[in-house]
């Protein structure tokens, strides 16, 4: 694997905050990540398009033991937007999942955010 960038390294940093506040169900740092036009593409949505924010809002509640890691992230820099694709591993007090998911990062407005996201079931 060729060496990260600082960007990289930035954007892979700006994504594993967003994977712990949802491992961690913190509703405000996941907004304060997210666009508010964010869209998605998953199981939990029966793999249809969905777009916005009060979706996700559903599954933020109590927070269990979890933790959240990217194995073999890769970041792809396209100007003021960052294409990253890894597996996600979760591992929680009933198990370990693991699921392959690619998000898209934005910058606007000077910041970061998170606009577009598509994982799968194993």
């Amino acid at each position: 694997m060729p060496p990260i960038s600082g960007l990289e390294d930035s954007i892979l940093k700006l994504n594993q905050q967003l994977l712990d506040s949802i491992a961690q169900q913190n509703w405000p740092e996941y907004t304060r990540l997210c666009a508010q036009d964010l869209v998605c593409v998953e199981p939990e949505s029966n793999n249809q398009f969905v777009q916005g924010l009060e979706f996700h809002k559903y599954y933020f509640g109590t927070p269990d033991n979890v933790q959240v890691t990217m194995s073999l992230p890769h970041v792809r820099l396209l100007n003021d937007a960052a294409i990253v694709s890894y597996v996600r591993v979760t591992q929680t007090p009933s198990g370990t999942l693991t699921w392959p998911e690619t998000r898209v990062w934005q910058r606007i407005q000077g910041e970061w955010k998170h606009v577009h996201f598509h994982k799968s079931k194993l």
